[in-house]
C-alpha cells in the first residue's frame, strides 16, 4: 500500500479501506483459482494495483463514464479504477469464467456497486462505452479492431473516447493505421524501475 499512498495522496478513507482489502482477498482466491502468479503476489500492489491506477494519472473519468475492461482476468485494471471512480460504470469481460468469478466476488466483497461482469468474448459484446481498457491481452491493432464497434461517438471526457491500453516494449509495428495515438510513459507517473519500459497508450478515431 505504500506505493499507492505515495502517488495517490488524497484518497478518502473508503477508497483506502477498499484498496487495503484487495491483497488478502486475492491471496485467498489465488489459493483456489490461480489468477495471479505466486511470484507476482509478492509485488501485488506495485505490479497490479498501482499499475492499473496509473491510468488515472492520464485521465480523470467524469461521473457517468462507461468503461469496458476486456480480457480483465481477475479484475485488472478495472477493479482498482472502479474504487477510484465510484461514479463511473465498469463492465468486465473475459472468456475464462473462473477468472471472472474471482473478479465478481472480490468486487462484491469490498462493496463495489459500479462493476458488472460478462463471461463472453469481446467480439460478442455489442454495448457501447466511452472507453475500453486492457492490460496487454493482444497486439494493439488487433485489440482496436475488436473494440472499435463498442466506442460511443460523443466524447464527454478530457481525452477522446478510445482504447486505453497498458503495454510494455516497442509498439510501433502494432499501431492501427490512420488512428490517433497518444502515449504516456508510466515512468513519468511512478519512479519504480518496474515502470521504466511500460506505457499507457490511447488510441482513438
Amino acid at each position: 500500500m505504500d506505493s499507492i499512498q505515495k502517488y495517490f495522496k488524497d484518497l478518502d478513507r473508503d477508497k483506502l479501506d477498499k484498496l487495503k482489502k484487495l491483497e488478502p482477498l486475492y491471496q485467498e482466491w489465488n489459493q483456489k483459482i490461480n489468477v495471479i502468479s505466486r511470484k507476482d503476489m509478492d509485488s501485488f500492489y506495485l505490479h497490479h494495483v498501482l499499475h492499473s491506477m496509473l491510468i488515472a494519472k492520464a485521465i480523470s473519468f467524469k461521473p457517468g463514464t462507461k468503461i469496458m475492461d476486456f480480457g480483465t482476468g481477475g479484475g485488472f485494471p478495472a477493479i482498482p479504477l472502479a474504487i477510484l471512480f465510484p461514479d463511473c460504470d465498469f463492465f468486465l469481460v473475459d472468456s475464462i469464467n473462473k477468472k471472472l468469478v474471482v473478479a465478481e466476488n472480490i468486487a462484491n466483497e469490498i462493496g463495489l456497486k459500479n462493476v458488472q461482469t460478462s463471461h463472453s468474448r469481446v467480439q460478442d459484446v455489442n454495448s457501447r462505452f466511452d472507453f475500453v481498457i486492457s492490460r496487454a491481452v493482444t497486439r494493439l491493432d488487433v485489440a482496436w479492431n475488436l473494440i472499435e464497434k463498442n466506442l460511443e461517438d460523443v466524447d464527454n471526457n478530457a481525452q477522446p473516447n478510445g482504447l486505453l491500453y497498458l503495454k510494455g516494449g516497442d509498439i510501433e509495428n502494432e499501431l492501427p493505421v490512420d488512428k490517433k495515438v497518444k502515449i504516456w510513459p508510466l515512468k513519468d507517473f511512478a519512479s519504480e524501475t518496474y515502470f521504466d519500459e511500460k506505457i499507457l497508450v490511447l488510441i482513438s478515431r
